[in-house]
């Protein structure tokens, strides 16, 4: 059994989750990347995606998050996400709007820079819908 350390996802919302746990994938800007204890320390953007926490239980919960950041330091990792939510919450209304205004962003872009920066955005949202809501 992996050692247990301390994890907590925090939006501006509320906090989602603040407990011991075994190990956490979250979406880094990089790419994924798993966090287990006396991690090195790391500061990294997240990109929107989905955290999965794996609980000393051993059961696995997993949250959508929308940008943000993580601190990792070897006692634990704390995420500041601007958004998120339970994947068993996610309301598939909000994803739509999400996209569609993504898709309005990259269409209104003054610049080849704006319009490429919205294009991932949306990018990184429609591969998040495939991931979490049934076809």
């Amino acid at each position: 059994m992996a050692e247990a350390f301390k994890f907590e996802l925090v939006s501006p919302e509320r906090l989602l989750v603040s407990a011991e746990v075994e190990s956490v994938v979250i979406p880094g800007a990089e790419g994924e990347m798993t966090v287990m204890a006396h991690h090195a320390p790391v500061m990294t953007t997240i990109k929107p995606g989905v955290v999965t926490v794996k609980n000393s239980s051993g059961s696995e919960e997993r949250y959508v998050v929308f940008g943000g950041f993580a601190d990792i330091v070897p006692a634990g990792c704390t995420l500041l996400a601007e958004s998120a939510v339970a994947v068993k919450d996610v309301d598939r209304a909000d994803l739509a709007r999400r996209i569609q205004e993504a898709k309005e962003d990259a269409a209104d872009a003054k610049d080849d820079q704006s319009r490429s920066k919205a294009e991932q955005f949306l990018s990184q949202l429609t591969t998040l819908e495939g991931a979490i809501l049934p076809a």
